[in-house]
C-alpha cells in the first residue's frame, strides 16, 4: 500500500474509534435525557436533590482549583527555577495520584480522619467533620487533581531558563515583580490550560469522592454520585438527564481547551 492509502486507512479508522466510543455514548446520553419530553427532562434537572448536588460539585471544583492552582505555581517555581535538596524526590511525589487509583485515596483519607484514624479524636475534640462531609469530599478532590496544574507548568517554566529573572533580580526586582512580569507571561496560557483540566477532572471524580461522601442524599452526593443514586433506583431517563449536565459541561470545557491549546502552540511558535 502507498503511503496516501495507508494515511486514509489510519484516518478512517481513527474516526471510527472515535465515533463508537466517544461521539454514539456522549449522544445516547442526550438523546435517552430527552426521551420522556422537554417537560420531564427540565423537571430532573431542577429537582432539589439534583440542584443541591450541582451546587456541591461547584463549590468543590471552585476550593480544589483555588488550591491547586496556587500550590501548581508555587511548586512549579521551585523545582524550575531553584536548585535545592529533594527537587527530584518532590516531583516523583508530584506525579503520585496518576498512579494511585482514586479508590486508594478515599481509603486513605478515611484511615486518617475516619473514626479509626488516628487524628479523629483531635478531630472530634475541635468538632470537625471531614469524613462523609463535604471536608472529605474537598480533600480527595484536591489530591486526586492537584498534578494537572504544576505538571502544565513545570517544564514550561524550564524550557525557559532563568536568564530573565536573573536580570530582573539584578534590576533590583522584588520577587512578586518577577513573576508578575516575567514569569507570568511566558506561562499565562500554559497555566490556563492546567486550570482547565483540572476544573475537568474536579468535576467529574467519582471513585475517591464516592469513598469518602458517605452517599448523603442532598448533603455529600456531587454530581457524579447523584447520577449513580438515580440509576441504581432504575430512574434512568432522571440519571440521564442530569448525566447531560457533565456531557454538556464537558463539552464546553473541551472547547475552552481546544481555544488555550490553539494560543499555547501559536505562542511557542
Amino acid at each position: 500500500m502507498g503511503s496516501k492509502t495507508i494515511k486514509i486507512v489510519l484516518i478512517l479508522l481513527s474516526a471510527l474509534f472515535v465515533t463508537l466510543m466517544l461521539i454514539l455514548p456522549l449522544a445516547t446520553v442526550l438523546v435517552y435525557s430527552l426521551r420522556q419530553g422537554w417537560r420531564t427532562f427540565v423537571s430532573c434537572v431542577t429537582d432539589d436533590y439534583t440542584v443541591k448536588a450541582l451546587n456541591l460539585t461547584l463549590l468543590t471544583a471552585a476550593i480544589t482549583l483555588a488550591v491547586n492552582t496556587a500550590f501548581g505555581i508555587f511548586s512549579a517555581w521551585s523545582i524550575a527555577k531553584f536548585r535545592f535538596r529533594g527537587k527530584q524526590a518532590l516531583t516523583t511525589l508530584i506525579d503520585i495520584p496518576f498512579s494511585i487509583s482514586p479508590i486508594i485515596a478515599g481509603l486513605v483519607f478515611i484511615l486518617i480522619f475516619g473514626r479509626i484514624g488516628w487524628v479523629y479524636p483531635l478531630m472530634e475534640a475541635l468538632d470537625v467533620k471531614i469524613v462523609f462531609a463535604v471536608p472529605g469530599i474537598v480533600l480527595a478532590t484536591i489530591f486526586v487533581t492537584f498534578p494537572f496544574v504544576s505538571r502544565e507548568l513545570i517544564p514550561l517554566m524550564q524550557s525557559q531558563g532563568c536568564d530573565e529573572e536573573e536580570a530582573a533580580a539584578l534590576m533590583g526586582a522584588s520577587g512578586l515583580q518577577i513573576f508578575s512580569r516575567v514569569t507570568f507571561p511566558h506561562i499565562k496560557w500554559g497555566l490556563l490550560y492546567g486550570v482547565i483540566l483540572c476544573t475537568a477532572r474536579a468535576l467529574g471524580e467519582f471513585g475517591a469522592v464516592s469513598v469518602v461522601s458517605g452517599h448523603l442524599r442532598g448533603k455529600t452526593n456531587t454530581l457524579p454520585l447523584h447520577v449513580e443514586v438515580l440509576f441504581n433506583e432504575f430512574k434512568l431517563t432522571a440519571s440521564f438527564a442530569v448525566a447531560s449536565i457533565l456531557v454538556v459541561i464537558a463539552i464546553i470545557i473541551l472547547i475552552l481547551r481546544n481555544i488555550v491549546e490553539f494560543r499555547l502552540k501559536r505562542e511557542e511558535g
